[in-house]
């Protein structure tokens, strides 16, 4: 598997947007996301800042979503 790129969580909430992801709610930094089919994320915005690739490549399984089909959707 190749390494997951740095990307900041306004990004991936845009990204996840185009593929049917809606925000539900925001609290604090963090908005809540859901897709129509159940799938459903948590994704911390905060700024000048980029997701670590932990925290990232648990938003892809959560979403059901590989790091190949994100480099796509960006």
């Amino acid at each position: 598997m190749s390494r997951l790129a740095a990307i900041s969580g306004r990004d991936l909430v845009a990204a996840l947007g185009r593929i049917g992801f809606e925000e539900l709610r925001t609290r604090g930094s963090h908005r809540f996301l859901r897709h129509s089919d159940g799938r459903a994320t948590v994704v911390p915005v905060h700024s000048n800042e980029d997701l670590g690739r932990g925290l990232l490549a648990k938003i892809l399984r959560d979403v059901k979503l590989s790091g190949e089909e994100l480099r796509k959707l960006l």
